[in-house]
């Protein structure tokens, strides 16, 4: 006897059986239950959804002979039922559109579709891969979609959908088979295992219902060709062996050492893997999987429902996890998709993975600049750790990647009088807070703003003081000093109007001018700030450059790594 492969074996055979397509099965259901059966279907998605398979069920439940009308339970018995299973159904004509796809043959269709059903209630016409019928093909079907007798119904199915003309679409009800999730093929996949009473072990299934990508008749295929290695009980090893899958341990160790930084550890766990069998574009997309798990495990905790792993894989996850943030992880992923196609078409790939994996490991992106503003303590250069995403120059010696402020780059180094003057100008302007207490005109606020937010780095968190930077003094009335914000600069508005942050500013500027201050924020028009940043394009660039380097918030940074400035762009 033959052997029927498991993808035909267990197909769906009615509305409940179809594997996560439960929306549409309902929709049709319910279709076929108040008599609204459409004369034209089109189902779309990618292959091995269940649109054949639906487009089949759907056929049985118009045409079994068990009941007297269309069911929703077709009772899979009847010769008819058997039939359309197997394909060779007299009224329920499967085609190919893409071995029928010309004119000549759509018109022999429409032709014979004037006859009504040889024992059937419907003539059903199933067209797989419609979208590789030829303009005039579809041409000639127009007519018959729109005026159909009454004995026909069309059931089209695509993975192109993009490509079947609009004047067809329009003429059908449109359904969108998603993409099965993986654990719902790794319940499939449990039950058909169980079905053929073939052990396996836990560990086997998920990663197995991840490489079927959202595809249940991928995921039996993969399944069919672990089982005819003859190996029992199914393991993950028989993944790496049999299908090229990477070993997960291998993956994970390959994370760590990266979020180790350990360069030399990378460059073997990189051996180790292509010494396994598994190609650099492989790898790649591993990595490219497994970092994604480590980012949503990152923000929202090991529990969370967004990633499929075993209890194992969620605390190894989790582990591995804190070894970088967010913005490294995202910045891994980003980094790694622009990497896939250039190893995929290098003649030197394996190189470009190395270089790539190792400038990971050497920390070379980017790092929050918030959360580094809150680790430095006003006033004073301090110790930061450095986690994964802090980049660094061949010396070791930290540097920021880039400044947005100045219109152009430029080499610079802070030397060690500017820094002296950094540490010293807060204490400058506490010292002169008594001479300036008399000051009531906004435009002597304006002259000695600079030496205002000085004194307000020294006592507010850096983070605190560096939204001011992106204000300026636009009025004092009756003690109100009010704050103008550029429109780009709304969040850092919106940030210090929250978490407290407005009753400290004011406490402080309170203290500076001797006198109860009360601080009033807003954004100022366009045209407003057109004004106000218009003279400032005329000044030199070294006057813009010594604006950037006395910004307070800059300093702050500098001052904290020990950096030095290696690019300066306009925003």
């Amino acid at each position: 006897m033959s052997y029927t492969v498991l993808a035909r074996k267990y197909r769906s055979q009615t509305f409940d059986d179809v594997v996560g397509q439960d929306p549409i099965a309902q929709t049709l259901k319910n279709a076929i239950k108040t008599g609204r059966v459409a004369h034209a279907y089109l189902f779309t998605g990618t292959r091995g959804v269940g649109k054949t398979t639906m487009a089949r069920v759907l056929a049985k439940a118009l045409n079994c002979l068990s009941v007297k009308e269309p069911t929703t339970e077709p009772c899979c018995q009847c010769e008819s039922c058997i039939a359309v299973n197997v394909g060779e159904d007299i009224d329920v004509i499967e085609i190919d559109g893409a071995s029928n796809n010309r004119v000549d043959e759509i018109r022999e269709l429409r032709e014979n579709a004037i006859y009504r059903p040889a024992r059937s209630r419907f003539k059903i016409y199933i067209i797989d891969e419609v979208h590789m019928l030829t303009v005039s093909a579809f041409n000639a079907l127009l007519k018959t979609l729109e005026e159909p007798p009454s004995h026909i119904k069309f059931i089209f199915a695509t993975t192109e959908p993009n490509k079947v003309i609009a004047t067809i679409q329009s003429r059908c009800q449109r359904f969108d088979f998603s993409n099965i999730g993986p654990a719902v093929i790794a319940e499939q996949l449990k039950s058909v295992l169980k079905q053929e009473k073939i052990k396996y072990e836990e560990d086997l299934i998920l990663p197995l219902a991840k490489m079927a990508n959202g595809s249940m008749r991928d995921g039996l295929s993969l399944l069919d060709r672990l089982i005819s290695a003859g190996v029992e009980p199914l393991s993950a090893s028989l993944l790496e062996e049999f299908l090229g899958c990477p070993n997960s341990e291998k993956i994970w160790d390959l994370i760590e050492q990266i979020g180790d930084s350990d360069a030399a550890g990378t460059l073997a766990a990189i051996e180790d893997l292509i010494n396994s069998g598994i190609v650099e574009v492989q790898i790649v997309d591993s990595l490219i999987d497994y970092m994604r798990d480590l980012m949503v495990v990152k923000s929202t905790g090991p529990d969370s429902q967004l990633v499929i792993l075993t209890d194992q894989q969620r605390a190894r996850a989790a582990e591995l996890a804190e070894k970088f943030d967010v913005a490294a992880l995202v910045y891994n992923i980003a980094t790694l998709e622009k990497l896939r196609w250039a190893v995929k078409n290098s003649d030197t790939s394996r190189a470009l993975l190395e270089a790539s994996l190792l400038r990971f490991a050497l920390s070379e992106h980017f790092l929050n600049v918030d959360q580094l503003l809150a680790q430095l303590k006003p006033g004073a250069p301090a110790a930061v750790s450095s986690p994964v995403g802090v980049p660094r120059t061949a010396t070791g010696k930290k540097k920021v990647p880039s400044v947005v402020s100045s219109p152009t780059t430029s080499q610079s180094h802070v030397t060690s009088d500017e820094t002296q003057t950094v540490r010293r100008e807060p204490q400058t302007a506490h010292d002169n807070s008594q001479e300036l207490a008399g000051l009531s005109d906004i435009q002597s606020i304006k002259t000695r703003w600079k030496d205002i937010l000085m004194f307000l780095t020294s006592k507010l968190p850096p983070s605190t003081a560096a939204l001011l930077s992106s204000a300026s003094p636009s009025r004092f009335e009756e003690g109100v000093l009010t704050l103008a914000f550029g429109p780009s600069a709304k969040m850092q508005k919106k940030m210090c109007e929250s978490n407290g942050r407005l009753e400290q500013i004011q406490a402080v500027l309170s203290e500076y001018f001797s006198a109860s201050v009360k601080l009033k924020l807003e954004v100022v028009r366009h045209d407003q700030a057109e004004t106000k940043t218009s003279p400032a394009r005329t000044k030199t660039y070294n006057q813009k450059r010594n604006e950037l380097l006395n910004d307070p918030a800059v300093k702050t940074v500098l001052m904290g790594l020990d950096a030095t400035i290696t690019g300066i762009e306009e925003d």
